[in-house]
């Protein structure tokens, strides 16, 4: 079987998701995708697990966070492969962009594997706006807050696109650009 899975957080105060997959059948495929926006003091913790039980299965987890002000955000992401789960396929990845030099990410995948005969990657980033791609944007006419708005858009906006119910989609994709606008005006408020 396949399942496919998006958690979205955006707001609240402080947030907790936890989100587990157990492959128990030959051919099980589960894709993992997260996207969190938090700002102010606003904290957001996603802990995952994805466990590989038998031969033969696929599995693929991407998060990305976007943090602002003096947000906390928390990635904590475990794939398992047991012993017998040989010919495992298992990729994780956290991006994080930070908006603020306030702002913290603690992020932690991880890997436990005890097959031999498998392909397993993981990895994690945290960055920040790159000032070539904004300076190149204004030189093609968009204003800061614009070419700001653009790339941290672009960084997220493709997990969005992912998903399969076109309703779905298109709300969660107006809903996300326009938290990210709103952002973008607050931030260039208290800059000037």
């Amino acid at each position: 079987g396949r399942i496919s899975t998006f958690n979205m957080s955006m707001g609240g105060a402080l947030t907790r998701n936890d989100t587990n997959a157990r492959l128990a059948g030959e051919h099980a495929v589960v894709r993992m995708n997260g996207l969190f926006l938090v700002a102010g003091g606003q904290h957001v913790d996603n802990h995952t697990a994805i466990d590989h039980a038998v031969p033969n299965c696929d599995s693929y987890e991407v998060y990305k966070g976007i943090l602002e002000g003096r947000s906390r955000g928390v990635f904590n992401g475990k794939v398992f492969v047991h012993q017998d789960a040989q010919e495992t396929d298992a990729k994780q990845l956290n991006k994080n962009l930070m908006l603020s030099s306030d702002a913290m990410i603690h992020t932690k995948p991880q890997l436990e594997i005890y097959a031999d005969q498998v392909k397993c990657t993981h990895g994690a980033t945290v960055g920040q706006l790159d000032e070539d791609q904004i300076f190149y944007l204004r030189t093609r006419g968009l204003s800061h807050d614009s070419a700001c708005h653009l790339l941290t858009y672009g960084f997220a906006a493709d997990l969005i696109r992912r998903l399969g119910i076109d309703a779905v989609r298109t709300s969660l994709d107006t809903l996300f650009e326009t938290t990210i606008r709103d952002l973008s005006t607050a931030r260039s408020r208290t800059e000037r």
